[in-house]
């Protein structure tokens, strides 16, 4: 099925082919701060229509995942995932006529996978004790 969606200021457009069959919400550090609820969509499929230009971008610990929001509004878009880089999580509450209440919600246990402890980061910390 054919989607489309946009940040809260619509800076950032998007559209994507994907069947959408459930809700997948994550506890890891990030995704529990901002609540995200997600979907689940291949990046082949995902396209970005307008304001490419006013993404921003977040990396964290190991740098891999990518996650993007509107720098104008501040809203969570969607974030290339760290475990699979040809994956996408978009953001479910932006996206248009999507009824969130009649998809099954996913938990998923970032909690557990989200600190990757790197040399530089172990030599850090073990610097600071």
């Amino acid at each position: 099925m054919k989607y489309s969606g946009a940040c809260h200021c619509g800076s950032v457009t998007f559209a994507f082919e994907a069947d959408v069959d459930e809700i997948v919400r994550c506890d890891c550090s990030l995704c529990s701060k901002r609540n995200a609820l997600m979907v689940t969509v291949h990046r082949e499929h995902f396209n970005i229509s307008r304001g490419q230009d006013a993404l921003r971008v977040y990396r964290w610990n190991s740098g891999v995942a990518r996650h993007y929001f509107c720098g104008t509004c501040g809203i969570y878009v969607y974030h290339q995932r760290r475990s699979n880089p040809a994956l996408l999580s978009v953001n479910a509450c932006s996206i248009d006529g999507l009824d969130r209440e009649t998809l099954p919600t996913r938990q998923v246990d970032g909690k557990s996978r989200s600190v990757v402890e790197t040399t530089a980061a172990a030599d850090a910390a073990a610097a600071a004790e």
